[in-house]
């Protein structure tokens, strides 16, 4: 917990609970089912309270299953305020992006099903990419707080933050294409490293392996 923030209290942690509860059923209906074949009443009883409860912290079966990529951003918001202060801005997001996974084998299995079902669902597409907003904009206010700039009216955090976020997304597709190639946190790694290093022309094909 970085210094000057207090931890969550009980109130928040049990609401936390309950959303990732929902999410993770959500998540576990849908693949095991399909999209079309699973109701906010369906979801709602696996993570054992109501629909009304539900639509408390969901206002869609599509946002549910998405949610956890969202919980993933204020993770790495945390991580990026953790970094000590005179480390380069890229470094500090590198470390704060990658230490959410594994440093070997591949992440937990509902993950990798939620991002495949992202990219074949069009409905999940839509929520997806309303969630990828939410998190340019979240870290869009983490960069500006740590570049001194200001994330309304400058354009270096807000652009910063959408490398990051499609950094994110090119290396995930990239891996699920070809996961035995490499690690996903390795791959995520050379994803930064390469925007932060303004995309230098590749050498040869098998160097971007």
């Amino acid at each position: 917990m970085p210094p000057g923030r207090r931890a969550p209290g009980l109130r928040e942690r049990k609401k936390q609970a309950t959303r990732s509860a929902l999410s993770e059923a959500a998540l576990r209906l849908t693949v095991e089912r399909g999209l079309e074949q699973v109701r906010v009443e369906d979801i709602a009883a696996e993570a054992g309270v109501s629909p009304r409860t539900f639509n408390n912290y969901f206002s869609s079966k599509e946002e549910a299953i998405v949610a956890a990529g969202t919980d993933r951003v204020a993770r790495v918001r945390e991580a990026l305020r953790a970094r000590p202060a005179g480390e380069s801005l890229w470094q500090a997001v590198s470390h704060a992006v990658t230490e959410l996974f594994p440093d070997d084998g591949e992440p937990d299995r509902a993950w990798v099903a939620k991002v495949r079902l992202v990219k074949a669902a069009p409905a999940l597409m839509a929520e997806q990419l309303k969630s990828d907003a939410a998190a340019e904009r979240a870290l869009a206010q983490e960069i500006a707080a740590r570049t001194g700039t200001d994330a309304e009216r400058d354009l270096y955090p807000r652009l910063a933050a959408a490398a990051v976020v499609a950094a994110v997304h090119v290396a995930l597709d990239y891996w699920l294409d070809a996961p035995a190639t490499t690690t996903l946190r390795s791959t995520l790694t050379r994803s930064l490293q390469e925007v932060a290093a303004g995309l230098p022309a590749p050498t040869t094909r098998g160097d971007a392996r």
